[in-house]
Parts: structure tokens; C-alpha cells; sequence
């Protein structure tokens, strides 16, 4: 059986069904849209390596009125990165109409709602797309386990909700916690120690390391509007 057969054959049902129904959309650098492909062809190695496969993503950070982030541990039968913690909700917008819209980051809005269903059970009346506040941009690769890996342009999205209900799907998520901000930093100094078997996402790990203490001190205060950045595209390679 050819290796690539062999690669479809291993996967979970429902993952296999996301890989070829989903198809991301294509950018360039500057977040100009290419083209479209299937979520499996993107997310394969080989062909992240030919530098064509770069997909638009987005990552939700989903915090309570105490400042908690919600993070969520990806299911075992993920595809990349399975069983590593992660922020609250990280995919792609689709290539479909309402998922494209650029003014005001419409599709990525519309993306994250869906998702955040699709994840955590999370009601679109809990997740309106004008309470999100997008953030910024990062471009990052990740290779996942040599055949497997990452290639995104990443749109961040803050959201602040009060008492939403939280009803894994565990086809996606195997766990969920709310972090203050201590409680995060136990957690990447665990990583980093190779205790318990903790591992973040490497866009989580980027996001956290270049942003998020920030942003979550800002988001505190009241003032999550001053790093709003619309225009940047931070490479983080």
C-alpha cells in the first residue's frame, strides 16, 4: 500500500471526513488569497515544504469575569498535535463565502463562532462575531511528527464572556481548565520540564511568548484596545 494510502487509512473516521471535506483557504505573506486546498493536503509535510500550502487559521482566547482563560487539551485523535494543551479554539475559516469576508475580519469572526460550536458546544449567543476583538497576525510553520505539520497565517482573537457553557465535543477535545495568568506560567514551566507529560501546541507556545502576558494585563485593565494591530503580520519563524 502506497505510503500516502496508508497515512488516509490511519486516521480517525471523523478526522479523515474533516481532511478532505475542509478546504482551507490559501494565502501569500501578505494574506493576499491563492487559492484553496483540502485541510489534509495542507497539513501534510511534504507539501508545506514546496511553500505553497500557506492556509489561513485563527485562535480564540476565550476569558470569564475573573480574567480566566479557557484552554483546552486537542483530542487523541487529532491529526497534528494531538493531546497537547492549547488556547480555547484554534482552526481555519473554510473557503466558502461567509468565511472569506475580509472587511473587519468578518469570515475569521464567522469561522471562530462555528468552531467554537463545533469544539466546545459553545452557543453562537455566547460567541457573537462583533464581541471578538482581533488582535493581530502571526505566520509560523510547526512540523508535527514528520508527516504532519502546520503552516498558518493566524488571525488572534480575544472574547470575554460571562457564564458560557462549555460542552466539549471529545472528537476535538479531550479536556478544558481555566488559567489565571500563574496558573499558565506552572503550566509552560511544566512543559518546558517535561513534567507530567505536558505539552503546549507550538502556536499557543509562540502567542504566549511573544503576546499574550501583555495583552492579558491590558485586557485586565480595560485597555485590550491599544494592541489592537490590523496591519502587521508578525513572522514568527
Amino acid at each position: 500500500m502506497p505510503a500516502s494510502s496508508q497515512l488516509v487509512e490511519a486516521l480517525d473516521p471523523v478526522q479523515k471526513r474533516l481532511m478532505f471535506e475542509d478546504e482551507c483557504i490559501l494565502v501569500d505573506e501578505k494574506d493576499n488569497v491563492v487559492g484553496h486546498d483540502s485541510k489534509y493536503n495542507c497539513h501534510l509535510m511534504e507539501k508545506i515544504e514546496t511553500g505553497k500550502m500557506l492556509h489561513r487559521a485563527f485562535s480564540v482566547f476565550l476569558f470569564n469575569s475573573k480574567n480566566e482563560l479557557l484552554l483546552q487539551q486537542r483530542s487523541s485523535t487529532k491529526v497534528t498535535f494531538p493531546l497537547v494543551w492549547t488556547n480555547t479554539c484554534c482552526s481555519h475559516p473554510l473557503y466558502r463565502e461567509s468565511e472569506m469576508i475580509f472587511e473587519n475580519q468578518m469570515g475569521v469572526r464567522n469561522a471562530a463562532q462555528r468552531k467554537l460550536f463545533d469544539e466546545l458546544g459553545i452557543a453562537a449567543a455566547d460567541s457573537p462575531v462583533d464581541a471578538f476583538t482581533f488582535l493581530g497576525r502571526i505566520l509560523y510553520k510547526a512540523p508535527s511528527d514528520g508527516k504532519w505539520g502546520e503552516h498558518e497565517l493566524d488571525y488572534l482573537l480575544f472574547l470575554k464572556r460571562d457564564e458560557v457553557a462549555v460542552n466539549p465535543n471529545p472528537d476535538e477535545v479531550a479536556a478544558v481548565r481555566y488559567v489565571n495568568q500563574a496558573e499558565l506560567k506552572e503550566l509552560v514551566r511544566q512543559a518546558d520540564a517535561g513534567e507530567g507529560g505536558i505539552k503546549l501546541s507550538p502556536w499557543f507556545r509562540l502567542i504566549v511568548d511573544n503576546f499574550l502576558y501583555k495583552w492579558w494585563s491590558l485586557l485586565e485593565e480595560g485597555k485590550l484596545g491599544e494592541a489592537v494591530d490590523e496591519s502587521t503580520v508578525h513572522w514568527l519563524l
